[in-house]
């Protein structure tokens, strides 16, 4: 039979299972208490009134240094996986920032100049094509008088300035603005679901 955690197996019995583990003592052992911080999977088993007396005194940091203890907590927040500086130097070196080089299939940046280093640049090239200069995230940015890079919040700022401007009530009623209205009004929404992606 498994035991679990705390949990005696059996109390009714006390000829089930192995004798706790104190020196001299003849209770069953039914609870489990770990070994040491090295061996948490390696058990003492303690009647209850020795593992109380064995979580009393057990202390998991005994004999670390405060720089160890740090260095265990921030594993422990992490479940003991690696990780990287968000923004480090480490990502610039992997989207190549740090010396203008990167890759980009909708030519939003350098007036759609594409330079990637990487082996699957030619599957992307013929994409980075069709879209160009003439590309529906490029044409949004014209239209909305934008230039890359944009983020979401300067192009709500410069739809609203528009919408301002050439709203029907504002220019009473003329036709030229409202067509205009209309097309800032798709390019606005091609840009936002460019960028929300």
């Amino acid at each position: 039979m498994r035991r679990k955690k705390g949990i005696p197996l059996d109390d009714a019995d006390p000829g089930n299972g192995p004798l706790c583990d104190a020196p001299g003592c003849n209770e069953p052992g039914v609870y489990r208490a770990p070994r040491s911080r090295e061996r948490l999977n390696d058990f003492y088993w303690f009647c209850l009134d020795h593992v109380r007396d064995y979580n009393r005194r057990w202390n998991y940091c005994s004999g670390m240094s405060e720089r160890q203890i740090e260095a265990e907590i921030r594993n422990d927040t992490v479940w003991r996986r690696p990780t990287w500086p968000l923004g480090g130097n480490q990502a610039k070196m992997r989207h190549g920032f740090e010396t203008g080089r990167f890759n980009d299939p909708y030519g939003i940046g350098d007036d759609g100049d594409i330079s990637d280093d990487s082996d699957d640049s030619d599957d992307r090239s013929g994409e980075a094509a069709r879209r160009g200069a003439g590309g529906p995230e490029q044409v949004a940015l014209r239209t909305l008088g934008l230039m890359p890079p944009v983020n979401l919040t300067q192009l709500k700022a410069r739809y609203k300035e528009l919408v301002k401007q050439l709203h029907p009530d504002a220019n009473g009623g003329d036709k030229a603005a409202e067509e205009r209205l209309k097309g800032i009004n798709e390019a606005y929404t091609t840009l936002r679901r460019f960028l929300a992606a």
